[in-house]
């Protein structure tokens, strides 16, 4: 039986299930923080934060796009762990998970200027 993705399964032998099991479960850890990110951006849009009109736009948009993002990455950091471990090479790095960390770290910086300057 073939399984899909064949670029991650088509290459190398089924690692210990324990280690699969452990990608799957940081996998679903980042579709978690995704689905918390698109969340948070559904609560900036339905609530009242006493932020200007275009604040709110932005800042609901930057989250509904790093949700996104968050979602894309967690399958290619999934994909690109099984395909190492299958491979017996080192693990790829995290360049991605940086970005995110910086997206959410702008977001707040943002938010604590605006905040700072309407009160």
């Amino acid at each position: 039986m073939q399984r899909w993705p064949r670029w991650v399964y088509g290459e190398g032998e089924d690692p210990d299930y324990r280690f699969t099991l452990a990608n799957e479960r940081t996998f679903l850890a980042w579709i978690r923080t995704a689905l918390a990110l698109i969340a948070g951006a559904v609560a900036v849009r339905a609530l009242d934060l006493g932020l200007p009109g275009w604040a709110t736009q932005a800042l609901a948009g930057v989250l509904a796009v790093l949700g996104m993002a968050g979602g894309v990455v967690a399958w290619l950091r999934w994909a690109r762990g099984e395909r190492a471990m299958r491979s017996n090479a080192p693990l790829p790095d995290n360049r991605a998970g940086l970005g995110l960390t910086g997206g959410v770290v702008l977001v707040a910086a943002v938010v604590v200027v605006v905040l700072v300057a309407v009160a």
